[in-house]
């Protein structure tokens, strides 16, 4: 039985996109194993707060949007300059489009994954633990987009696992869940948004808890929420998937 106290990692978030930079942060204050301790809309500004931060508090994953950063090089070079500052820091690149330029300068300055957001979503959280077992990991359309590159990293790449299956969830409790817990909405708003009483919505959350917690045997805290559970558990991956790298067969 795993236990999601065994750990604990500081994450910084570099995002010129503010809703993108404060939907992630939202996304990862749903799971304990992630703390955020800094937000920066530019590079100056993550560069100030790391350099301001006590050693001990420096973070142990960046998230750093690569869309943005200034090319391929500059890429490479705010990489390497986060390796040399932080020692054993896992860099984790985060882009609107698989650009395979970025994502090779990525891999050859030894971040640890390269991830699409509208892939990756509100399972960033899942995404940071998976890279610590991994040496570069992937969305599907990176892995897609990024087949003709002869870089050993990119190519041995891990494609993340897709989203654990719930077969007894029904659409509608599905919906619901995904109202009330994901997005947070009360159960009366919600309740109208799916046109029906505030009794059935509520019957469903209790049946939506009773079928993720029969999928999962994780050790929780004690004083962790049904709510933050549900949402774990919801966003998790699919377990007991093939390690072989996405397109190994093709090489």
């Amino acid at each position: 039985m795993s236990s999601i106290t065994d750990i604990n990692l500081k994450v910084l978030v570099m995002d010129t996109d503010f809703y993108a930079l404060h939907a992630i942060n939202g996304f990862l204050a749903w799971d304990r194993r992630t703390r955020v301790t800094n937000l920066s809309e530019t590079v100056r500004q993550m560069w100030a707060y790391i350099e301001r931060t006590p050693l001990a508090e420096h973070p142990d994953v960046v998230l750093l949007e690569a869309d943005h950063i200034g090319g391929p090089a500059e890429l490479r070079r705010v990489i390497n300059r986060l390796h040399d500052l932080i020692e054993k820091v896992r860099v984790i690149c985060l882009a609107q489009i698989a650009d395979p330029a970025l994502v090779e300068a990525a891999a050859e300055a030894g971040a640890a994954g390269f991830l699409l957001k509208q892939e990756v979503r509100l399972q960033i959280a899942w995404a940071i633990v998976y890279a610590l077992k991994h040496d570069f990991i992937v969305t599907a359309g990176i892995a897609k987009a990024c087949q003709h590159l002869t870089n050993r990293r990119v190519l041995r790449a891990n494609a993340l696992p897709e989203m654990r299956k719930f077969p007894e969830l029904t659409d509608r409790i599905r919906q619901a869940i995904k109202l009330c817990v994901v997005e947070g909405m009360p159960a009366h708003l919600a309740a109208d948004e799916m046109g029906i009483s505030l009794h059935t919505i509520r019957g469903y959350i209790k049946e939506g808890y009773r079928i993720l917690e029969a999928y999962d045997e994780t050790e929780y805290p004690v004083d962790m929420t049904p709510q933050e559970r549900a949402f774990m558990r919801f966003t998790a991956f699919e377990e007991d998937r093939s390690e072989r790298p996405p397109y190994a067969s093709n090489h």
